[in-house]
């Protein structure tokens, strides 16, 4: 069975209309991937780690 996402508590919509995962929503993937999310709650434990952007 899937879990489905629930609107404010899984994600928010951005003044775009856009998904916005919320920390909640990390919280239940159990890591980070690395892509510098905006609620991403392993953000001091990680960033080192993460893909470097090009200049």
């Amino acid at each position: 069975m899937e879990d489905k996402l629930i609107e404010n508590i899984d994600y928010n919509l951005d003044e775009l209309g856009r998904m916005v995962f919320t920390e909640t929503s990390h919280l239940k993937l159990g890591s980070c991937y690395g892509h510098e999310c905006t609620h991403c709650p392993w953000q001091d434990i990680c960033k080192d780690e993460r893909p470097k952007k090009p200049n």
